[in-house]
């Protein structure tokens, strides 16, 4: 069985058919290839399909995309911003960072980070390191360590009082 949704995703309308079953994360990325959003393990657990939702980090594989109708989804895709007058796409701050620091090496958990980080520096514009473990708790990275991301946070919170907002 289909329903028919309306999703505004990184400031973009969708309007398409999908099955009711599907989770947000299998929407996001079977039906509009947006596939920055990583599977994991599908329960919750790790992190890696982390989106905000009205600016809220959420795990994308347990909610349902009729859920989420109305309301602000942001994915990896749309952490970068467009400049005012120009097509140029310019990494956030976090982008910057963790490329700076090392932060990340597979890469597979870091879309989830970034995410959960963008939503943490949107609340706490200078979070201290035990603000920063506790946002990214529910995030789990296998070849890092941690260290190189918690930098890349703190990089990121000092970069800019007031890190770009997205709109």
């Amino acid at each position: 069985m289909k329903q028919l949704l309306t999703l505004k995703i990184n400031d973009e309308k969708h309007e398409f058919w999908v099955s009711i079953h599907k989770t947000l994360l299998e929407v996001l990325r079977e039906d509009l290839h947006l596939t920055g959003t990583k599977h994991g393990c599908e329960l919750g657990e790790c992190g890696a399909c982390t989106v905000l939702i009205n600016g809220e980090p959420i795990l994308s594989c347990l909610i349902l995309p009729i859920e989420v109708q109305g309301k602000e989804i942001m994915t990896i895709e749309g952490l970068a911003h467009s400049e005012k007058h120009g097509t140029d796409c310019k990494p956030h701050p976090l982008q910057t960072a963790f490329a700076q620091q090392g932060a990340s090496q597979c890469g597979y958990c870091s879309p989830g980070m970034l995410m959960t980080a963008k939503a943490l520096l949107d609340k706490y514009s200078n979070p201290d390191r035990e603000r920063i473990r506790e946002a990214i708790s529910g995030n789990i990275c296998r070849c890092t360590g941690y260290a190189k991301i918690i930098e890349a946070v703190e990089q990121a919170a000092k970069s800019n009082t007031k890190l770009p907002q997205h709109t």
